[in-house]
């Protein structure tokens, strides 16, 4: 794609990134077939082709977005599908994120739009606010059904009624577990230690489902790694970042770095993990979010280079598989997007899986995203509604005893609209290898 950037504009790194990514389009429609919101609107506005148009006019005019082009950009999942897709390696992912900042910085949304925007960012990355949040929708959860059901709207942004209605289907049905082990804990390696690393404690899944790290701890130590929760990280500002809010989401990954980095010196580390994918991917992407910070560059891509997907770290591991009544269990694997498109691991998860005795059945349409994608259930309800109810009926079509996923998010997602459980899949490997038997009841 032809690009006519001013050498003003291309002096500044960021418009030197998003020309090298616009030229690599060649606006083939490959990507057209795998992304979700083309699927389902048909609207060429809303494919990573009509976006990369709508971005390039944006940045190369140097002017402050319209509604339109705010309407199709925000209805972005950021699943990254059109990145395993592309043939030419554009790499949209640097691009919307670009995008996202400059129409948090340039646009004036609706009064309504910003104050939720700013509560979600506030109330999700600090898991005791997000807790008493959750607890609070719990209890409001039975009037979601009593709520005047608003039209479907093609307004750029869906009702405040609505979003409301959506953040209340996605409440916890019941109490919210106690929360899981304390920052700065330590949780030594079972015989004779053979690697030491961080757990990434995460922020709503450390609220929502603690039991998920719990069980990741139990596979890790033993398997003879000793396991650190490092005391001062934060939230590692993935869902700031997806909301344009840069300055906080750099601040979160800051604060990080110089934990984790603190964590390394005194004790070593052979990885940091994560069982949250959608961290993931905004963590092993440290190191391109501060390229141009003369104090954080090599420290972040050091921080990225170091941070693995617990199943990528399970894999080199060679389970011991102890526990034989899980044989019948029939698994459909969930590919979060931020795993297989995000990080491309795609074989792994459901090879450690088979490999510990369970029936793993895939499922179609895997490469389409269940909407869930970080706030994107709350902020765009009726796409994201869509997206689960085709996943959901995509699954059912395998019939599974349990689905397995390795994003909280997703799990949320999938639950919320499935009587099927949904578990994470490092708890079926701590079952395999002699944990206890998750809820599949």
């Amino acid at each position: 794609m032809k690009t006519e950037f001013s050498l003003a504009q291309l002096a500044d790194p960021d418009i030197a990134v998003a020309d090298k990514i616009l030229r690599a389009c060649v606006h083939c429609g490959f990507c057209t077939a795998t992304c979700p919101t083309y699927v389902l609107l048909g609207d060429e506005l809303d494919s990573p082709r009509g976006r990369i148009y709508l971005i390039k006019q944006m940045l190369e005019k140097d002017q402050a977005p319209t509604a339109e082009v705010v309407k199709h950009i925000d209805r972005c999942l950021s699943c990254l599908a059109c990145m395993t897709t592309c043939p030419s390696g554009v790499h949209y992912m640097h691009l919307v994120d670009q995008a996202r900042v400059r129409i948090e910085k340039t646009y004036q949304r609706p009064l309504t739009d910003r104050l939720l925007r700013s509560v979600l960012a506030f109330v999700l990355p600090r898991p005791g606010v997000f807790r008493i949040a959750m607890t609070l929708a719990r209890i409001g959860r039975p009037l979601a059904a009593l709520l005047p059901s608003p039209p479907v709207s093609a307004s750029p942004n869906p009702s405040l009624l609505r979003r409301i209605r959506a953040m209340l289907a996605l409440a916890p049905s019941a109490s919210l577990p106690a929360p899981g082990p304390a920052p700065g804990a330590v949780f030594g390696a079972q015989g004779p230690r053979r690697g030491r690393v961080a757990l990434l404690q995460g922020c709503a899944q450390q609220a929502l489902a603690p039991r998920i790290n719990e069980a990741a701890i139990r596979v890790l130590t033993r398997h003879g790694i000793e396991v650190v929760l490092v005391r001062d990280e934060q939230c590692c500002g993935a869902l700031t970042h997806h909301m344009g809010r840069d300055d906080e989401a750099l601040a979160s990954a800051r604060a990080n770095i110089r934990a984790w980095t603190a964590e390394a010196a005194r004790g070593g580390l052979d990885a940091i993990l994560v069982t949250t994918s959608g961290c993931g991917t905004v963590i092993k992407d440290y190191g391109h979010m501060l390229r141009e910070d003369p104090q954080f560059a090599a420290s972040a891509a050091t921080v990225s280079a170091l941070t693995k997907d617990i199943s990528e770290y399970l894999g080199a591991l060679e389970l011991q598989a102890r526990d034989g009544d899980h044989r019948d269990v029939v698994v459909a694997y969930h590919s979060a997007c931020s795993l297989q498109h995000g990080q491309k691991i795609t074989g792994l998860p459901k090879e450690l899986l088979s490999k510990n005795g369970f029936v793993v059945k895939d499922i179609p349409e895997s490469h389409l995203c269940c909407g869930s994608a970080g706030t994107y259930n709350i902020l765009q309800p009726d796409i994201a509604t869509r997206l689960r109810d085709r996943k959901v009926a995509n699954i059912a079509s395998v019939g599974p005893d349990v689905i397995a996923a390795g994003n909280i998010g997703c799990m949320m997602q999938i639950a919320s609209g499935t009587s099927v459980p949904v578990v994470h899949t490092i708890e079926l490997l701590d079952w395999a290898t002699g944990g206890p038997r998750p809820e599949l009841n």
